[in-house]
């Protein structure tokens, strides 16, 4: 059998294929949780575009809160260990977020059977439990579906003190923001589907764990933080201003990338995620002087990106702050 590269099996890569956020916004609008039920109290829903769901335990009263979670995505590397590597990293991270400990994960899989051997897809999963092990968390099996498109990803409970939860409504005016990965992995992930370069300093990059993160945050005592994927800094970031009611400035200076990412900016390795992240938060950003190379790589469509914080933490960048409520919820200096 004559293969092509992996990433060349799906029309998108990582989290560059998610939904656009407006049209996502649109298809959920007024689905949020009905009355209050014996099951426990959801602290946190689909509201404010959250990172995970949370919700107490009923037959536990002042005990941990339940966290769950589910991402997947196609291809984002060709390398099959490594996507799996990333994939759990970016579903794990979610748990993260909120402030939370992941204990069991479930393998989310598609695959074109017949079309790609079943030994990546074993790879695929191998390193999709090998980062999960380093995580500290269970697999505990999966689901599988034969697709057109490989795609993988996991869906993961875990737990968190329901008092010392990591939101993305409660920043507060004159809090720092602090970015815990260098951004660019978007553009660089689309130059490695383009011309099959290999990064591996952005691949470890998105492999890393959140954990340490959340750690810093919780203890820093931050209330508010938010991750980066998707929808790239300004995307998030933009949910957690308009969420907590407040305007985030960013300093554009201060934002750290990864090696080579302006360079593919400049070559014009932008996926159409980034661009459609920009068209989403510009009529709500106040560019400033802002290049259109800078306001790309803000809106870069991150798989499996950092913490974003409202509280400093050791050993990461500020790039911005947290200020009263403006005409444009995003400002760039």
């Amino acid at each position: 059998m004559t293969l092509k590269r992996l990433t060349q099996y799906a029309h998108g890569g990582g989290c560059a294929c998610k939904i656009p956020p407006g049209e996502l916004e649109d298809v959920v609008a007024g689905l949020t949780a009905g009355p209050a039920h014996p099951n426990g109290d959801l602290l946190i829903g689909l509201d404010t575009g959250d990172d995970a769901a949370v919700v107490t335990l009923p037959d536990a009263p002042g005990g941990p809160a339940v966290v769950a979670t589910a991402d997947f995505f196609t291809p984002v590397v060709d390398d099959p260990y490594d996507w799996g590597r990333i994939a759990a990293a970016n579903a794990l991270s979610d748990v993260y977020a909120v402030g939370g400990r992941p204990l069991v994960a479930v393998n989310l899989l598609a695959w074109p059977r017949g079309v790609l051997p079943f030994d990546l897809a074993r790879e695929v999963l191998r390193g999709g439990l090998d980062v999960a092990a380093q995580a500290g968390c269970h697999v505990g099996g999966g689901h599988s579906v034969d697709d057109p498109e490989p795609k993988y990803g996991m869906a993961v409970t875990g737990v968190a003190d329901p008092s010392r939860l990591l939101r993305n409504d409660t920043g507060k005016p004159g809090a720092p923001l602090t970015l815990t990965k260098p951004l660019g992995v978007g553009v660089l992930n689309n130059r490695h589907k383009t011309t099959g370069e290999v990064f591996p300093h952005a691949v470890e990059s998105m492999a890393a764990l959140n954990r340490d993160a959340c750690a810093a945050a919780l203890a820093a005592a931050a209330v508010c933080a938010t991750d980066v994927t998707g929808f790239g800094l300004l995307g998030h970031l933009y949910k957690l201003a308009r969420a907590s009611g407040v305007t985030a400035v960013i300093d554009a200076a201060a934002v750290p990338y990864l090696d080579g990412a302006r360079a593919s900016v400049r070559a014009g390795h932008v996926s159409g995620g980034t661009r459609r992240n920009l068209d989403w938060v510009a009529p709500r950003t106040d560019f400033g002087a802002a290049s259109e190379e800078d306001r790309l790589l803000l809106a870069d469509a991150q798989t499996s990106g950092g913490l974003l914080v409202a509280a400093k933490l050791p050993g990461h960048p500020v790039i911005g702050e947290l200020i009263p409520a403006t005409d444009h919820p995003l400002i760039v200096r």
